[in-house]
């Protein structure tokens, strides 16, 4: 079926930013482990899966769509060395993809094109959610602290 030029350029801008944001997050994770804030790592590793996820439905709807996905390019990866920093760098991700599906979803819905706009809201959805996470765990550093915090991100290995 051939797609709408406007509307694949809109789910291979929103696969660029899915793409980013497995890289991120990943790293992320990665520093988070290896600092031993082994909860924090595991839900971070898992939003980078959630991320993978998107990043193939886009994948599956654009190459349905008679395109081809643009794997050869990525947004700007932030790299936070702090809890905060990762919290904040992850927040903007979030807040572009926001902005991103959004304006997809009027294009699509104006171009008739249902279900790459449900696509996106599902998406969307998930973003919104967690967006809410990085917002309560920014609000629970300004109030804790970032040593406290990170102390209840701590898990002893099993013996």
């Amino acid at each position: 079926m051939q797609g709408d030029p406007e509307v694949i350029e809109f789910l291979n801008e929103q696969l660029t930013g899915e793409l980013t944001a497995i890289n991120q997050y990943w790293l992320h994770y990665r520093i988070q482990d290896n600092n031993g804030w082994t909860k924090l790592a595991k839900y971070t590793r898992a939003e980078s899966i959630d991320e993978m996820k998107h990043a193939d439905r886009l994948t599956e709807r654009i190459l349905f769509l008679d395109a081809l996905p643009n794997y050869q390019r990525l947004f700007h990866v932030r790299v936070g060395q702090t809890v905060t920093e990762m919290f904040q760098a992850d927040r903007q991700v979030e807040v572009e993809a926001i902005d991103r599906l959004k304006r997809g979803i009027d294009v699509m819905r104006a171009k008739g094109d249902v279900t790459s706009a449900r696509i996106f809201e599902d998406i969307l959805e998930d973003e919104e959610h967690h967006i809410d996470y990085l917002d309560t765990q920014l609000e629970l550093i300004e109030s804790l602290g970032e040593a406290l915090y990170l102390a209840q991100q701590i898990e002893q290995p099993d013996s």
